[in-house]
């Protein structure tokens, strides 16, 4: 594989032999690396040292012969690329996965979705959180962003199946100060749990459904503890006119005034984000990122899309995501890379945006900071959290390589990755799953569904009314 770029890296550094053997030895692979302007690269024949959980160096595969290790992956004719990460999801709603088709929003919501999440038991939550991780590490997912109910239950599974997570309580105002309270207590529970795998954020649903003084309230709350805020703002262009209608100001109009821009903000989706929202969320005083996840956009029919262009040119990170799989029917990070690229060329009517090299740039860098991991993941560099994944590029559908970086982009899929590795952990080997056992979890969610899915009861969590 022969990267056609001019951007050539610097020359990787030898790895000199210590006594100590190294945790785990990547070698042979074509490495995808950053230089200082964050410009993507790829080195070949390169290897991958890894010690106590990070990545020690990145090096020719001459260079760790005879280097002792405790484990060692011959990954000739693959790709290392870092972890890809979803920065916004509902794992277990991959119980709900195809219960909702066909719908507009307002009845996806009201009439399917919400009557049947009154259902939801912690143990349901616990499936299809383990249903979900075992899908997104198959995938090459490393770290996602989470926004549910009952999430003690999906800290569970992520401490025990070895991924990376950003986790959320979500709450609604219509559940009284009692929801923002659990959502409080549960960021500071797991916060810094699972060997520091585990962050945690406060999680007001939306401006749709939280009130401005709950939401000025959570904003005082992230300050004084040191938390971020996850929340839905702007999802779309209808949620944006009744705000201005209803409040006189836009989503993320309310998010200024309430103060929750003050803080550290990932929004998702901000397809309603209009041009007079740019300078609002440009002189925010929080890290303030967008998560896009363009096939829920298209499966809904949204007229418009995450404005990733106007943004990034503002210095707002957007990373990957792809929403719960209730709305998106699959995990899949590398979708969401491909459908980005193409959906900003369409909407921006110019082929030349994202090209390849810009798509992968969101779903490694930009992820990484849209989820506030900037400084520990999203490069595959020295001091770096061991989070990265191997993909086989030998397949009739990925060859020839002219550019490595459309192929991974455009060419290759989620399935063509082999090995899925957090803090130097495998979780996945060869596409053996390694920390779950996929079909007990359907197995016993199978059993689940008739009481899940019920509607009978006429009940539902919250209206959906925007």
């Amino acid at each position: 594989m022969t990267p056609s770029s001019h951007e050539k890296p610097a020359r990787l550094p030898e790895e000199r032999p210590r006594e100590t053997p190294a945790d785990l030895i990547v070698s042979g692979c074509t490495v995808l690396v950053h230089d200082e302007r964050e410009r993507i690269g790829f080195e070949e024949d390169a290897a991958v040292v890894v010690r106590d959980g990070v990545i020690h160096s990145v090096t020719t595969a001459a260079a760790v012969d005879g280097l002792p290790a405790a484990d060692r992956i011959d990954a000739r004719g693959q790709v290392a690329l870092p972890g890809l990460i979803n920065c916004h999801t509902h794992a277990p709603m991959v119980a709900l996965r195809g219960l909702a088709e066909d719908l507009p929003t307002e009845e996806w919501f009201n009439d399917v979705v919400w009557p049947v999440e009154s259902n939801l038991t912690e143990r349901d939550v616990e499936l299809g959180a383990r249903l979900a991780c075992a899908e997104m590490i198959r995938a090459g997912v490393t770290c996602f962003a989470d926004h549910y109910f009952a999430m003690d239950a999906v800290a569970a599974v992520v401490a025990e199946c070895g991924m990376r997570a950003l986790l959320g309580q979500a709450y609604f105002s219509s559940q009284g100060p009692q929801g923002r309270e659990r959502s409080l207590e549960f960021a500071l529970r797991h916060r810094g749990t699972a060997d520091g795998r585990i962050t945690t954020a406060l999680a007001p649903h939306a401006p749709y459904t939280v009130t401005d003084a709950d939401l000025a309230t959570t904003a005082g709350l992230a300050r004084d503890h040191g938390l971020p805020v996850h929340l839905h703002a702007a999802e779309n262009r209808d949620q944006t006119e009744t705000s201005l209608a209803r409040h006189g100001a836009t989503p993320i109009g309310v998010l200024e005034r309430t103060g929750v821009l003050d803080t550290d903000v990932l929004i998702a989706h901000g397809t309603g984000i209009t041009e007079d929202d740019l300078p609002l969320l440009a002189r925010a005083s929080g890290r303030t990122a967008v998560a896009t996840a363009p096939r829920g956009y298209l499966k809904f029919a949204w007229p418009t899309t995450t404005p990733v262009r106007a943004l990034r040119d503002i210095g707002v990170p957007v990373g990957l995501a792809t929403d719960g799989a209730a709305s998106n029917n699959s995990l899949d990070v590398w979708e969401s890379m491909a459908l980005t690229a193409l959906v900003q060329k369409f909407t921006e009517g110019d082929p030349r945006r994202l090209t390849s090299r810009q798509a992968l740039h969101h779903a490694t860098v930009q992820s990484a900071e849209a989820v506030g991991f900037g400084g520990t993941v999203g490069r595959i560099a020295p001091g770096r959290r061991a989070d990265l994944v191997l993909v086989d590029l030998t397949g009739p559908h990925t060859q020839p390589v002219h550019d490595l970086a459309a192929t991974l982009v455009h060419s290759a899929r989620s399935a063509d990755v082999r090995t899925t590795i957090v803090d130097g952990r495998v979780l996945m080997r060869d596409r053996e799953l390694l920390t779950l056992d996929v079909p007990a979890v359907v197995r016993e969610l199978g059993e689940r569904l008739p009481a899940l899915t019920d509607r009978g009861h006429g009940r539902r969590i919250q209206e959906y009314d925007t």
